[in-house]
């Protein structure tokens, strides 16, 4: 076995992880991820108690149980830049002895769920609705920089789409999700579909504020392509990076998305807390039940 270097495995004086701040035996192997630093608080009120909680950068944790289930909740701050950080972290802590920096001999598997919002790409996938993330298909190029995902031919014919319209170096990828969450969430509260991953919030989800876009918005692309009869569902700025580092890293991953807008109608959610608190108390339901 490879001992990990210094520069490549950075370690805090205190032993914690550089990012995260986190020492292995402060995360659950059930771990929930949000991308406002404020909704940690919004999940983890519903635990039975808080054994641990760490502020640290964008990264808040908090470590608790509910109905004897250990849970962590992290946020991760927005962006696949900041889920490359905290799934390799997460894994870290996992996965290898920072005394001897060397890899476990035994692989533990996270299983991780996001609790996210997204905008919806068809006018069928209403506001205020929950949608299970299928698969995800970055945009971002995040996981061309990392070997082990599987090619996929809806990569080529969504590439091929994006060149049309002057979008010549995305190269999108796409990963799935874990099969043995997806089988926790039934159709009757949640929707379903692909999600298209961002690598920002404007120019690259379509919106026109004080400058020009590049080919036709992202937006009209994404809601005309198909695939195998299948369609890109909704969008948001996390999910192809999950989906993609969870299965490199040997764990499980699930995107679960409150829709707040839906860009073809131009609608966007009067009560957007509302709909992200429903999507809680389901989610944590769901896990405390498996």
């Amino acid at each position: 076995m490879t001992r990990i270097p210094e520069s490549e495995l950075i370690l805090n004086p205190d032993g914690s992880i550089y990012h995260l701040h986190l020492k292995p035996e402060e995360i659950a192997d059930t771990i929930i991820t949000v991308g406002d630093q404020d909704r940690v608080q919004e999940v983890s009120k519903y635990f039975d108690s808080i054994e641990f909680k760490l502020n640290k950068r964008e990264f808040i944790t908090h470590t608790g149980y509910l109905n004897k289930k250990r849970i962590s909740v992290i946020s991760t701050g927005i962006g696949t830049d900041n889920i490359d950080i905290v799934f390799n972290e997460l894994d870290a802590l996992a996965n290898i002895n920072f005394e001897t920096r060397l890899v476990n001999k035994v692989h533990k598997t996270l299983s991780i769920f996001r609790i996210g919002t997204s905008g919806s790409l068809q006018e069928d996938i209403p506001i205020d609705s929950l949608l299970v993330s299928d698969a995800g298909i970055g945009l971002d190029n995040l996981l061309t920089y990392y070997s082990g995902l599987p090619n996929h031919e809806i990569e080529n014919v969504l590439k091929s789409e994006l060149e049309k319209e002057g979008y010549s170096q995305i190269y999108p990828y796409f990963a799935e999700v874990d099969k043995s969450l997806r089988a926790k969430f039934d159709n009757s509260s949640f929707l379903n579909g692909i999600t298209a991953t961002c690598p920002g919030f404007y120019a690259p989800q379509g919106r026109v504020v004080n400058y020009k876009l590049k080919g036709q918005p992202i937006p009209q692309i994404l809601n005309q392509f198909r695939w195998n009869n299948q369609r890109i569902t909704n969008f948001e700025m996390e999910t192809a990076g999950m989906y993609g580092l969870a299965y490199i890293l040997g764990h499980k991953a699930i995107s679960l998305n409150a829709i707040l807008a839906n860009r073809i109608t131009n609608q966007f959610s009067s009560n957007p807390a509302k709909i992200v608190d429903l999507l809680i108390q389901k989610t944590l339901d769901i896990i405390i039940k498996s």
